[in-house]
């Protein structure tokens, strides 16, 4: 058996630094693309076919990794939510243009399968009791928005060449960075772990009650391995725990586990709530994807105490 051949895009950054990992672990012969320089970690960089260096928005570049014959292609490039708020122009350039960019390229080199990566943001609010896949998209924000034309793009694409188009709409994802320099303490766990380890306390950016379903890194990379070897004929897949909980809740577990670890127990210091209205909690149902074989291992314990065992080693 020949061991396929994976491009992926945003491959040092916080996904897909992991993702890359993962892949090669399982046999794969993984090419990341990355962005300004290859990563410093020699062991990581070591498991790699080879590593390329470049902008996602050459179109030169594209051309030439074509040639290439990969039999997959996992797109993970796009700005975060609050770059997402910059000139169309600009925003588009990165979110929207190079997933058009890539599948004209490859599809005439006989791409097998694109893995898009979306985010549960193009659903808008979530404010409904379970959300399927064909629940109608309602983009809020920039951010979801871009995405939501990325997932048109991907659909054209099914729809007129033999590229197998996948996409995920991912959810929350946390967990340690591979690399020092991944982007990652904005997110909510990673940010709440490291004020609680550095701190000693929790720190809310609001009252606590806005809902979230977190899933961690490595269950993100199981998912993905699952979609690409599965031979079902879904489209589209929310990844997913399956689980939401509430900031407060999240906050709770961290506080819970600090104590155990170190004996201290944390102040939550949170904003006023405005209201007392009552918050109906939503599900992103992943039952899609777990009907395909993808199972997530990782509790919420589990992916806290990763973090913390992180901040331990790296000093916070």
């Amino acid at each position: 058996m020949v061991n396929k051949k994976i491009l992926v895009t945003g491959g040092s950054g916080y996904i897909g630094a992991r993702l890359c990992l993962y892949l090669v672990e399982h046999g794969y012969v993984v090419t990341p693309l990355c962005y300004s320089n290859v990563p410093y970690d020699v062991n990581w960089v070591s498991k790699m076919h080879r590593i390329v260096v470049g902008d996602i928005r050459d179109e030169k570049l594209l051309s030439e990794l074509a040639e290439e014959n990969y039999d997959i292609v996992i797109h993970l490039v796009s700005l975060d939510h609050n770059q997402s708020n910059g000139l169309p122009s600009k925003v588009s350039a990165l979110n929207i243009a190079p997933v058009w960019s890539i599948l004209d390229a490859f599809s005439k080199k006989g791409l097998e399968k694109f893995i898009y990566f979306s985010t549960a943001q193009v659903y808008g609010a979530l404010n409904t009791n379970i959300i399927t896949e064909s629940h109608q998209t309602n983009t809020q924000n920039a951010y979801g928005l871009t995405h939501d034309i990325g997932e048109v793009i991907c659909e054209h694409y099914n729809r007129v060449s033999n590229v197998d188009c996948r996409i995920v709409r991912l959810s929350n994802s946390y967990g340690s960075p591979i690399f020092k320099e991944n982007n990652c303490w904005w997110l909510v766990v990673n940010d709440l772990c490291r004020s609680a380890y550095n701190h000693k306390e929790i720190v809310l950016q609001s009252d606590g009650t806005p809902l979230r379903d977190f899933i961690h890194g490595w269950d993100v990379c199981n998912g993905v391995l699952t979609i690409i070897e599965t031979h079902k004929d879904y489209s589209v897949y929310n990844l997913s725990s399956g689980v939401t909980l509430s900031i407060m809740e999240i906050a709770m577990k961290i506080k819970a586990i600090f104590f155990d670890r170190y004996n201290i127990n944390l102040p939550i210091n949170a904003k006023k709530r405005s209201s007392e209205t009552e918050v109906n909690k939503y599900l992103l149902d992943n039952s899609l994807i777990v009907s395909i074989g993808f199972k997530p291992m990782w509790s919420l314990e589990d992916g806290i105490n990763e973090l913390f065992d992180y901040l331990e080693d790296n000093n916070g």
